[in-house]
């Protein structure tokens, strides 16, 4: 039985949510009672300082190295604006760079991800995703769920998404924007998922993206958080959560690392709503843990 239908019916619906949101306790990690009712609550949570400026200054300089790199240019999991050619996303990053591959075994990432998870984690997805000044493009609302369980075949809603800032996050350059409590329903959305649909929406999404009545009555109902904060920073979010960005006109670009731990209780099946997954490098079937 599929508890969150989408892409099925030729009107959209919001269902409300079956599944818990935070399934540890202070006890089990380091986020405290605070902390984990806020998460609870809002469906995220911000950290001030996750990682030390020298380590921004390697990780951006680690971007801009595979940004530059003409044999990643050919290279399926890399994605460039559709206008200017830049790079928008490097999928998998994590197996593309050692750097990157210890960011998403550190520690004070994978314990908190455990503690709300309440189980040992792997790594659904990784990428590392960049708004340049001027040209970044916007990301339309969306719940990252609805595309994991209906093209990847996530069970349940017990992921979490951790983005770390590579620059300063303002209001005007793009920031992420968070539907708070927007987590407890699900929006089911209408169309059929074509064949090969990751190629198309990995640019620009349209199946699987929530109808505008839907936005307006969660936007009513919750309202709309903009998150900024410095480079360093972190925001850690459900899988569930309605969110998006808008685009950036100014000199400011905007990058971030984004990581996507899952449960290992909560392993990928056959999709819900497509023909086959999509590729490994979208929504891994190594399910090893961290």
């Amino acid at each position: 039985m599929d508890d969150y239908p989408s892409r099925k019916h030729h009107t959209p619906a919001l269902i409300y949510r079956r599944d818990r949101a935070v399934w540890g306790d202070a006890d089990s990690g380091p986020l405290d009672d605070a902390a984990l009712r806020g998460y609870d609550e809002r469906g995220y949570l911000q950290i001030e300082e996750l990682i030390t400026p020298a380590e921004v200054a390697d990780y951006t300089a680690e971007l801009h190295r595979l940004s530059a790199d003409p044999r990643l240019r050919s290279d399926e999991r890399v994605v460039v604006e559709r206008g200017s050619q830049e790079v928008r996303s490097i999928f998998e990053v994590h197996r593309i760079s050692e750097v990157f591959a210890e960011l998403v075994r550190d520690p004070r990432i994978v314990e908190r991800a455990r503690q709300i998870l309440g189980s040992d984690v792997y790594i659904h997805q990784s990428r590392v995703n960049n708004k340049p000044g001027f040209s970044g493009t916007d990301f339309f609302w969306h719940s990252d769920f609805e595309t994991w369980h209906a093209e990847d075949g996530m069970p349940r809603m017990r992921a979490v998404s951790i983005s770390i800032a590579l620059t300063d996050n303002h209001v005007h350059n793009g920031s992420l924007m968070i539907m708070p409590g927007s987590h407890r329903t699900f929006v089911s959305c209408v169309g059929e998922t074509p064949p090969d649909h990751y190629r198309e929406s990995l640019t620009r999404q349209e199946v699987g993206t929530p109808d505008e009545g839907s936005l307006s009555i969660l936007a009513e109902q919750h309202g709309i958080d903009v998150l900024t904060g410095p480079a360093g920073g972190a925001i850690m979010f459900d899988s569930n959560c309605m969110h998006g960005s808008n685009g950036n006109i100014t000199p400011y670009p905007r990058a971030n690392v984004f990581v996507v731990y899952n449960s290992v209780e909560n392993t990928c099946v056959a999709p819900f709503a497509a023909a086959k997954p999509r590729p490994a490098f979208l929504g891994a079937r190594d399910f090893t843990a961290v």
